[in-house]
């Protein structure tokens, strides 16, 4: 009898996992079928793209292209636009990664430092640029950095001849990186608040005590124990900063002679050319690229914890 309600009891207890693991899958579903549709089948199809010379003429007869192993690959690294695009994004990220962070940490500081009341405004000032379309805040700059726009018209009043910013290639990709950090160092801003109102007033307090000085403290205590969140966002923004493209795309088109050509427009242009295997090779280096880094920051983060 008591094996028989042993038995009973496995019973009932394997229907009901059953039950629940078929209500988990129903609940999941939706994700999975969204997910395969519009990441899984699209990254099998590019890396399959990328080892053949599939072209827009060949979408009729997919499976009439050529198998041509790491031929795109070769041909990416030796093509001199895509290396250009490369050293065009490196740029950009080693310039305005460390100038948005620092930025970014020098507001939130002053926040974390100011008056309460005040907090909240600011907070939602600095973060706004954020919220908004980046198709839209790239089109109002458009217009301040054209020759006759706000800026140069600005700088006549105090008697200076302004550039034509973003002609100029001198000129082009610093004003694309100016407007990318006004736009971005809200969010870090807000990461590295959250991260300071962490610190245990405590240790600050007892080295006001013991007689640091403010910088002190600051350089001693503070950066220390926000370092985690300062590689948070370093990893964060340089995953954004690797892939910038709206900015490019709808402020300069890549130019002036290809000086604001960053990587991920060169794959926009290539798909857009109808070159779809070497589009997608260009697009699996950029994302090697992007994972490299990614994972170099992530075991600096983990090491440090």
């Amino acid at each position: 009898m008591f094996r028989r309600a042993s038995s009973k009891a496995k019973g009932t207890g394997s229907a009901l996992r059953r039950r629940q693991t078929v209500l988990a899958w129903g609940f999941a579903l939706p994700f999975v079928i969204i997910f395969c549709v519009f990441m899984l089948i699209p990254l099998i199809s590019s890396t399959a793209m990328s080892f053949t010379d599939i072209t827009s003429r060949d979408l009729r007869t997919p499976f009439n292209v050529n198998f041509v192993a790491l031929k795109q690959y070769a041909a990416l690294f030796s093509d001199p636009r895509f290396m250009h695009s490369l050293s065009v994004t490196g740029v950009f990220v080693l310039i305005g990664l460390p100038i948005t962070m620092v930025i970014a940490l020098a507001f939130a500081v002053a926040l974390n430092k100011g008056a309460q009341h005040l907090n909240a405004f600011f907070r939602a000032l600095f973060y706004a640029p954020v919220v908004a379309s980046v198709v839209a805040v790239s089109v109002v700059w458009r217009y301040i950095l054209q020759g006759d726009g706000l800026l140069n018209s600005l700088l006549a009043l105090v008697g200076v001849t302004g550039p034509d910013w973003l002609h100029d290639t001198r000129y082009a990709l610093p004003a694309l990186m100016i407007m990318t950090i006004w736009r971005n160092m809200g969010t870090l801003m807000i990461i590295f608040l959250a991260g300071l109102q962490a610190v245990p007033e405590e240790l600050t307090e007892a080295a006001a005590i013991d007689g640091a000085s403010r910088w002190r403290t600051f350089r001693s205590i503070t950066l220390p124990l926000l370092k985690p969140t300062l590689l948070l966002g370093a990893v964060l923004l340089s995953v954004a900063y690797l892939q910038f493209f709206e900015e490019s795309f709808v402020m300069t088109q890549g130019g002036p002679l290809d000086s604001t050509l960053s990587a991920a427009y060169y794959v926009y242009q290539k798909f857009g050319f109808g070159q779809y295997g070497i589009a997608s090779a260009a697009s699996w280096v950029l994302f090697v690229i992007i994972a490299v880094v990614s994972m170099v920051q992530f075991r600096i983060l983990r090491s440090e914890r």
